[in-house]
């Protein structure tokens, strides 16, 4: 655990312990609190660390021409002010993304200056990141369709987002679930803010709980030692976001039990901005109910397109 993330638990616990969070906490003890805010301090560090969601500055997808790009209004794919008004050209080969860098394009990759370059796309064990000044970009590769992402680590964003709105912690909303699991492990159909685009996750079934007595299920995604969840719930579009939230849970063992705890439902990577896949809850797991825990969505959150493209 970092420093700041020891200040803030400190900071809570010693709050609690003199009174002052019952009101906004729903009864959680210290502990809970802390580890509730100390989860918030380090979501918030990975939002805004160099690969995190609040870099990226655009998302452009590929066709098979041959694609120009560059600061300047004439490109294709046009980049952020700051790089050169003609950087090079992006051509589909069957090996890959070939770039090809034109003279004062300035482009680096692992520190050494760039004049062609085969870009092997995100899902390779190679993928290949290059930069210009501020900004890097990576070939991606989504259900066939090929794009350039691109970051740029001194984006607005990093500044616009002190922080996030949060419901009040309160223990009630973590709660025990089972899993119960399909025959078979099943390949989800789940659709994405990407129109065309599909996410399509394993699922090993779906995890039943309870909320004040009322017996609910979600779908669950398999995620390495985890289940992934992406739920929407009747404060979705107003309180929250629209598309859902994402939350995780641990991978129960034999008896089936683990537990889903909605004080940690966070935002999805489109909530901050327009350059990323983020899968939608599916009908399936939009819950009947308001879920207030985790966090909130306003519209200040979402920087938008800082480029024409």
């Amino acid at each position: 655990m970092n420093k700041s993330v020891l200040i803030i638990a400190f900071m809570v616990v010693f709050a609690v312990a003199c009174g002052k969070g019952g009101a906004e906490t729903g009864g959680a003890d210290a502990a809970y609190v802390a580890e509730i805010e100390a989860w918030r301090v380090g979501r918030l560090e990975r939002l805004r660390a160099a690969d995190g969601y609040l870099t990226l500055a655009g998302l452009f997808w590929l066709s098979d021409i041959t694609t120009r790009f560059g600061s300047a209004a004439d490109n294709a794919i046009v980049f952020p002010p700051s790089a050169a008004e003609h950087i090079g050209e992006f051509e589909m080969t069957d090996e890959g993304v070939l770039m090809t860098v034109f003279p004062g394009g300035d482009v680096q990759h692992d520190g050494e200056p760039v004049e062609s370059i085969l870009m092997h796309d995100d899902t390779t064990e190679t993928p290949v990141t290059v930069s210009s000044g501020s900004l890097a970009w990576v070939v991606i590769s989504r259900a066939g369709m090929i794009g350039v992402r691109l970051r740029d680590f001194n984006h607005p964003a990093l500044a616009a987002l002190p922080s996030i709105p949060h419901f009040d912690i309160n223990a009630d909303w973590r709660v025990e679930g089972v899993l119960k699991l399909f025959d078979e492990p099943r390949i989800m159909n789940v659709g994405t803010v990407i129109e065309g685009l599909g996410y399509n996750p394993e699922s090993p079934g779906v995890v039943a709980f309870e909320i004040d007595g009322e017996s609910y299920e979600l779908e669950a995604y398999s995620s390495g030692e985890r289940l992934f969840f992406v739920f929407g719930d009747r404060s979705s579009g107003r309180d929250t976001y629209g598309a859902g939230r994402f939350v995780y849970a641990a991978r129960p063992g034999e008896d089936g039990k683990t537990v889903l705890d909605f004080n940690k439902a966070y935002n999805p990577p489109c909530a901050f901005g327009d350059f990323s896949t983020c899968p939608v809850a599916s009908p399936q797991n939009r819950l009947p109910i308001r879920v207030e825990a985790g966090e909130k969505f306003v519209p200040a959150l979402h920087v938008g397109s800082l480029t024409s493209h």
